[in-house]
């Protein structure tokens, strides 16, 4: 496998280079450094609940999609007009649902499909890690009912429960991925996603319903908040999260610096600007290309990981596990240049017998760099993909030659063709299930080429 380029993300770009475990740790020494180390375990929490506002809160809002504890499915691959999420996938129709587990469990349903078809529920914490994967590579295809707690929930479990999935966060995010095999194919998956269901545990049982949660009064948040009202989101979310065991030090940092649970945060300037300066250091490791098979995991997987963490939230919040998707990215030409369409042409080429090995599927998908979203095109094409092979183009040895560029290479090749915009780009190629040559690093990924 390229090593340089193998990512382990799902709605992910560009992440980071691994550190050592001392250096995310290490105690703070001075004021700055204090600063410094709350704001990168606070970032996952505050970038996360962007998505869920936006999700599932802010009604009047572009990217609404429903009440929390509702399951709400997207009946459509994404285009560029979805914004909420950056890097995300354009394979397969995605489903939602923004857990408030303070009141009582949530029961998700998820019918029984065909085999030959992938779905999963990423279940991902207030601290952006992965938690459980209901679904194909877990649990096959068969469906059942999943039973979705809060911390330390010990209720009575009713029969016909299929697992018990205990989230260590209160506020959650539910991401359902169902496989899209080509465009007459979608009929089919509206037709799984309406079996998708999201029940309070009371109201799945037939029981009556315990005490409603207090009422909370959820505070707003945007891109421009999350830089001037930084530090009292992350005050408001604390009581969301309660402390992973580990994160001791870090809780009693946040204190000294005044920021607590739900209390009220006056920010000094010394704050203000630790926040400035910490966040570009997030965004900047965000932007090293290397391996970050390491960047997506389970809390026990992520324990300490606070750097790595904060810039997998940046780059591509909501990555997944690699055992689930296994992605390659490519952000830079073979003489490090930033991949650029205005400036070239690039060819992709997969040898006949070196195609990527999964059990489900891949596809490249394209993404603006500045925006991290994806691109407007003239023929409404943002990846190409395994389902599509039939209709690439091979040569004589059957090799498949990708063209990307901003325009197109001719009628005769034009089924080769991932559009690109005239500006800088990545592209992420996505392995659904990699198989263990990919895990373990016996596949190597091609490199896209400038055309010569």
């Amino acid at each position: 496998m390229n090593r340089r380029t193998l990512l382990t993300l799902s709605a992910a770009a560009l992440v980071l280079p691994a550190l050592p475990l001392a250096a995310q740790t290490a105690t703070a020494t001075d004021g700055a450094a204090a600063i410094r180390e709350a704001y990168i375990y606070t970032y996952p929490m505050v970038k996360n609940y962007l998505t869920m506002y936006q999700y599932a809160v802010e009604k009047d809002g572009s990217q609404y999609k429903g009440p929390f504890n509702e399951m709400v499915s997207i009946a459509r691959v994404y285009t560029p007009e979805d914004t909420a999420i950056i890097t995300p996938n354009s394979d397969t129709p995605y489903s939602f649902v923004v857990f408030d587990l303070r009141a009582e469990p949530v029961v998700v349903t998820l019918p029984e499909i065909e085999k030959e078809r992938y779905y999963s529920l990423q279940l991902i914490d207030l601290y952006t890690n992965n938690v459980d994967y209901p679904g194909t590579r877990v649990d096959g295809n068969g469906g059942g009912d999943f039973l979705i707690t809060g911390p330390g929930w010990k209720g009575e479990v009713p029969e016909g429960i299929k697992r018990v999935i205990e989230m260590p966060t209160w506020l959650a995010m539910g991401i359902m991925r169902t496989q899209l095999f080509a465009p007459d194919d979608l009929d089919k998956v509206k037709e799984i996603q309406a079996k998708y269901k999201a029940s309070p545990l009371s109201a799945w049982a037939g029981t009556p319903a315990p005490e409603a949660a207090p009422a909370v009064d959820w505070m707003p948040i945007s891109d421009e908040l999350m830089v001037s009202n930084f530090w009292q989101l992350a005050a408001f979310l604390l009581p969301f999260a309660p402390a992973w065991p580990g994160d001791e030090a870090q809780r009693e940092g946040l204190a000294k610096l005044g920021v607590e649970s739900g209390k009220v945060v006056s920010a000094t300037p010394e704050m203000v600007a630790g926040a400035e300066a910490t966040y570009k250091e997030i965004w900047d490791t965000a932007g090293a290309l290397t391996d970050s098979s390491k960047y997506f995991g389970t809390p026990e997987q992520m324990q300490g990981q606070y750097m790595s963490r904060a810039a997998a939230a940046q780059g591509g919040i909501y990555g997944n596990s690699a055992q689930e998707a296994l992605y390659v990215i490519e952000a830079v030409d073979g003489d490090k240049q930033p991949l650029d369409g205005s400036k070239a042409n690039y060819r992709l080429t997969f040898a006949a017998d070196s195609l990527p090995p999964v059990d489900a599927f891949w596809s490249i998908t394209m993404y603006d760099r500045q925006s991290q979203l994806l691109i407007d095109n003239p023929i409404n094409r943002y990846l190409i993909n395994s389902p599509m092979l039939d209709s690439l183009k091979r040569d004589e040895a059957g090799n498949v030659t990708l063209y990307i560029q901003k325009d197109s290479p001719g009628a005769d090749l034009e089924s080769n063709w991932l559009p690109a915009p005239a500006a800088t780009f990545y592209t992420v190629m996505r392995l659904y299930l990699p198989k263990a040559e990919a895990l373990e690093g016996r596949w190597v990924s091609p490199s896209a080429k400038i055309e010569e």
